[in-house]
Formats: C-alpha cells, sequence, structure tokens
C-alpha cells in the first residue's frame, strides 16, 4: 500500500470507459469496460460510471475520490466537457458536478493526455522533474506540459494540445482549419496509410490491418525495409514538432507515451538523433527521452492523483 488514499481513476475513451481503483501508482482493482457505444447519450454513460463506481466502493471501501481523464476539450476549472473526440453527444456537459452528486465522493475531470502526464510527472518517469513535455501516440497525438514545477492548463484548460501544432504551414488540413498538425502525420491510422501507401509504390498490396503500428515495428524490426523507413520518417516528423517545444520551453525531460511510441528504439533511436541534430547546447544538453512508465494505465493512474490533490487528500 502506498501512503495515498485510494481513489477510483476513469480512463474514458471512444471505444470504452475504464475504470479502476488506484493506489499511487498501482491500480490493485478493475471493473468489466463499459462500452461507449452501448450508452445513447450522456446522462445513460454517467448512470452507468457511477454504479460502476459504487460497486468498487462496496470492494474497497477506503475510495476517497473520483478521477476522470477524457478525450476532448475539457474545462479542469469548472468541470465541465465542452465536447468529446469521435463520441457524439457529449456537449457542455457538466461532468464533475453530475458524476458527484451520483457518487457522493470528490470528483475530478480532466483530459486525457493532461492526465498521463501527470502520471508519469507525479509517479513515473518523470517523477522528480520540474519542467516536461509529455505526448501520448496513438489514434490522435495528446500532450501535456509541466514548467517550474507547475502543471500548464492555459487560460481554458485547453494547453498542451501538441498534435494540433504544425510541422508544415502548407500541410494537409486539419480537423480545426489548422494546416500541418502532427497527428495527421503520425496517428495509428495515418502511419498505416502512409505504409500501405509506401508498399503500394513498390508493387506490394497490403492491407491497413497488416500496416498498422504494431505489425510496422514487428516488420522493421524482422528487416523490412519499408517499415524501417516509416519509422525514420515518422521520427523526423515528430522530432519537427519536438524541436519546437524544446526551443519554446527547454524541458529537461520529454516523455512519450501511447501504441505507437511501443516501437521502442525504432522510434526513439532516430527521434534522439535528429533533435539532437536540430538543438543548441542549453536545449539538448541534458535533455532526456524515455518511453512512459505506466502504458495504458497512465489514464486511470493520473486521473486519480489530480482528483486527491484536488480535493486537499495528498
Amino acid at each position: 500500500m502506498s501512503n495515498s488514499p485510494l481513489a477510483i481513476g476513469i480512463d474514458f475513451g471512444g471505444t470504452s470507459v475504464k475504470c479502476g481503483v488506484v493506489d499511487g501508482p498501482k491500480i490493485i482493482a478493475t471493473a468489466d469496460r463499459l462500452t461507449t457505444r452501448n450508452f445513447p447519450d450522456a446522462p445513460s454513460l454517467i448512470d452507468a460510471m457511477a454504479e460502476t463506481t459504487q460497486a468498487l466502493r462496496e470492494r474497497h471501501p477506503a475510495i476517497a475520490a473520483v478521477g476522470i481523464g477524457m478525450p476532448g476539450f475539457v474545462d479542469f476549472t469548472n468541470g465541465f466537457v465542452h465536447n468529446l473526440s469521435n463520441v457524439p453527444g457529449w456537449q457542455d456537459v457538466p461532468m464533475r458536478d453530475e458524476f458527484a452528486k451520483r457518487c457522493d465522493l470528490p470528483c475530478q475531470v480532466e483530459n486525457d493526455a493532461n492526465a498521463m502526464t501527470y502520471a508519469e510527472w507525479k509517479l513515473g518517469a518523470a517523477r522528480g522533474c520540474n519542467h516536461v513535455v509529455a505526448l501520448t501516440l496513438g489514434t490522435g497525438v495528446g500532450g501535456g506540459i509541466v514548467s517550474h514545477g507547475i502543471f500548464i492548463r492555459g487560460a481554458r484548460s485547453a494547453a498542451g494540445e501538441l498534435g494540433q501544432a504544425s510541422i508544415h504551414y502548407e500541410g494537409r488540413k486539419g480537423a480545426y482549419g489548422n494546416l500541418g498538425a502532427l497527428e495527421d502525420y503520425i496517428g495509428n491510422n495515418e502511419l498505416a496509410a502512409e505504409a500501405q501507401f509506401a508498399y503500394a509504390r513498390k508493387g506490394i498490396e497490403k492491407s491497413l490491418a497488416t500496416c498498422q503500428p504494431s505489425e510496422l515495428a514487428t516488420a522493421a524490426r524482422n528487416g523490412d525495409e519499408i517499415a524501417s523507413q516509416i519509422w525514420i520518417d515518422a521520427a523526423a516528423q515528430l522530432a519537427s514538432s519536438l524541436v519546437d517545444c524544446c526551443y519554446l520551453l527547454n524541458p529537461e525531460i520529454i516523455v512519450i507515451g501511447g501504441g505507437v511510441a511501443q516501437a521502442g528504439s525504432l522510434l526513439f533511436d532516430p527521434l534522439y538523433a535528429s533533435l539532437a541534430s536540430q538543438l543548441s547546447g542549453p536545449f539538448k544538453d541534458h535533455l532526456t527521452i524515455v518511453p512512459a512508465q505506466f502504458g495504458n494505465e497512465a489514464g486511470m493512474i493520473g486521473a486519480a492523483r489530480i482528483a486527491l490533490e484536488s480535493a486537499g487528500l495528498v
């Protein structure tokens, strides 16, 4: 057991909702996932989440708070979810207050990438660091920022959206009209589409399923030159964004999580080389780039920690 109280961490995804009992850096119990599409609207899914929370409390009565990490525009200060990525029907939902009413516990709601960053900063790969940039690379690209030991949320709780930052001023048009957004190049689906096209240029027919990041990583490790080049290109694109982050924020550590990051050295080695070649001394000296420690559990761990801190319990 850790020295902090128990909390429930909820990782709300476009496909499913994961709920777990969090003890410091560990998840000690989980509930069955809730399938997002099975619920027609926000109130019905909030009800199901509250029922799941109550069931976990019956098994662990020491639970003291609930934290919820959600994808999209989350107003941390006021506890509103203004919209969710890939989940219709969630506009301007007072999530924090509605959930607290149902479960009678202190509750906090946060952007999912911020929750991941918080977990890695407070308890994981960036523990003890005061200047942190963290990214999660999956279907989309999310991020979070810590500067001078303070978590940076911005004027409307929307800071750290590194996936929307441009890597090309004449690039692909993003969801919000922005050009060259990073996630439109190195998200799971974008990498798969780029690989499929690269194979086709060589006369090799591949399905998108066989071009997903995990498949590309396996192929590259087995000597596939096309797959290897996809990872080199992805590292260069990611470096284009992180160079800007380094010159702007001068972090001491960059933490990278999500499915794409599981490529390991295929991504990290060319990424570090690309950054080192583009940064001057004060920005690259002592800069560390590491994989996230908590993997798919980071969202629950971070959301739980944020809820406990917001309630003054740690």
